[in-house]
């Protein structure tokens, strides 16, 4: 097979606390092939995350867990690091004797004490995507959608930078490709704050927005490379080879994590028009949360798939919202129903509904980056729609998995 994805992407990204055929478009040569779907219906109520901070029933004092009192500390600090947190007391750290305060961690909501330094308890910037406009080109808006409103300065955690670009990291991507959106139909709501952030191989647009464009056939016209790695054969699918990408697009934040962070998650709701017409065919559409460092027991930096290890995609598993049918020789039991594709102009097609993946942070306090990137394949028709949202640090670990988590309403 040739390698269509060479030239890696450059940088990925994260943010903190992280197409069936239509009347105006058609295909010639259409293939049906064999379906692959990794059914997976997991459900996960989350950790009571807000506003990107995430709480935690632990105690701890240096350990894991959110600190309910502030462990006592004598003595003076001023040029000792005794809690080997990387800052002594003359570099700011208010208190020595717990590696969860220092100017580095993240302050979390709702315990009264001031884990980052700054002189003000729980005050972690949140809610800050109300006034954002639809079409905003300012990729840093793109993070505050999510709920990353908190930017690095000093030694302080943050979004260091943002960016837009194709799936390869390279520019020319169609504006149109990314969005703030106040949710996706009437049915899917944002999971934190007033908006949501949406990347698409289309118009990242729900039908009421402007510059709406159909999913069933707008074409972006250019082709590029995708990120390492990729793409991806899904093993469903024997013999099966898929196109060339089409129509990508991505956000990229790099970011400095807290200290006390020990591991990241984040929401998203996959929208997809090839289902069911092009299950198992060349024209799989993609999504990917590509992240670096990579981590060790991953075969490369996504760390959002189903349950297989599958890339989220048209023939991998979590596509529940539909209709209960037989699809490339497949069964979609599509356990989420239709409701929710309505007023998105994906009806008649699939979503995977609300899931949420957790990674783990190798190294707190270091700067990660996380690129979100959706693109077509084959073809630049019969396009796909991500929503991302709720991203937020945990200061204990969790494995890298992704599961499905309900709508907030």
């Amino acid at each position: 097979m040739i390698d269509l994805c060479k030239g890696t992407l450059a940088c990925l990204v994260l943010g903190v606390l992280v197409a069936a055929c239509g009347a105006s478009s058609k295909r010639s040569g259409d293939q049906d092939g064999e379906g692959g779907k990794g059914s997976s219906s997991t459900s996960s109520s989350g950790t009571g995350a807000q506003g990107g901070l995430a709480l935690s029933s632990s105690s701890g004092e240096g350990g894991g867990g959110i600190l309910k009192t502030e462990p006592p500390c004598e003595g003076d600090h001023t040029n000792l690091d005794d809690d080997k947190d990387g800052f002594t007391g003359g570099q700011g750290d208010c208190n020595d004797c717990t590696k969860q305060m220092n100017p580095g961690a993240l302050d979390y909501a709702g315990n009264n004490i001031d884990e980052d330094c700054n002189g003000a308890p729980d005050d972690t910037p949140t809610n800050c995507d109300g006034a954002l406009a639809v079409e905003s080109q300012d990729p840093m808006d793109g993070a505050r959608a999510m709920g990353l409103c908190k930017q690095a300065g000093g030694t302080g955690w943050g979004v260091v930078s943002a960016k837009y670009s194709k799936a390869d990291g390279s520019p020319g991507q169609d504006p149109l490709g990314n969005g703030i959106l106040s949710g996706f139909g009437p049915m899917v709501h944002p999971q934190e704050g007033a908006k949501v952030f949406a990347v698409s191989s289309g118009a990242a647009r729900q039908p009421t927005d402007p510059n709406y464009q159909d999913p069933g056939g707008y074409d972006k016209g250019y082709v590029s490379g995708c990120p390492a790695g990729y793409p991806k054969e899904f093993p469903g699918c024997p013999g099966v080879v898929t196109g060339e990408p089409h129509d990508s697009h991505a956000l990229t934040l790099k970011i400095r994590t807290p200290t006390n962070a020990k591991s990241l998650r984040f929401a998203f709701d996959f929208y997809t028009w090839e289902f069911p017409v092009y299950i198992c065919s060349m024209f799989n559409d993609y999504f990917v949360a590509m992240l670096s460092p990579k981590l060790a027991n991953l075969p490369d930096g996504n760390i959002s798939f189903d349950k297989q290890g599958n890339t989220i995609s048209v023939n991998a598993g979590f596509l529940e919202v539909c209709a209960p049918q037989q699809a490339g020789g497949k069964n979609f039991p599509c356990e989420l129903g239709p409701a929710a594709l309505g007023g998105t102009g994906f009806e008649e097609h699939a979503a995977t509904g609300w899931l949420e993946t957790s990674a783990p942070v190798d190294s707190p306090g270091s700067e990660i980056e996380l690129m979100f990137a959706a693109w077509d394949s084959g073809d630049g028709i019969l396009d796909s729609t991500v929503v991302i949202d709720d991203f937020r640090f945990e200061v204990e670990e969790t494995p890298t998995g992704t599961v499905h988590i309900p709508d907030p309403k």
